[in-house]
């Protein structure tokens, strides 16, 4: 019974941590190639800086996870992405905490990117 009790906390810590922040829109790798020329929106990866290095969009600036991003432009809409949308996820859900009001991930991340 305890560890039927322990995995369902469990799963549902995993539900809440992964889940979409409310507020943060989404948007596939080939809806990204539409927006890379959009001058009112700001791209940035939070990937590592070895990383970004090996492979990268140009448009992107790098800004790892756990930066501060509380000195970015507010009144741009926000682009985000990873390697595979988890630590993007996490980025956005720390943007909207800063009170941020355009964020965007991108989903699967350079993982999903095709030149």
């Amino acid at each position: 019974m305890e560890t039927w009790f322990v995995i369902g906390i469990l799963i549902i810590f995993l539900i809440w941590r992964f889940r979409p922040a409310k507020g943060v829109k989404t948007i596939s790798t080939s809806e990204l190639k539409t927006l890379l020329h959009d001058e009112n929106k700001l791209f940035i990866d939070v990937r590592t800086p070895g990383e970004f290095k090996g492979r990268n969009i140009r448009q992107f600036k790098n800004i790892p996870l756990g930066s501060d991003f509380s000195k970015l432009p507010k009144d741009k809409e926000i682009v985000v992405i990873c390697q595979s949308g988890m630590r993007s996820s996490q980025a956005c859900k720390q943007l909207k905490k800063l009170g941020f009001e355009n964020v965007t991930n991108v989903r699967g991340g350079m993982s999903a990117w095709r030149n």
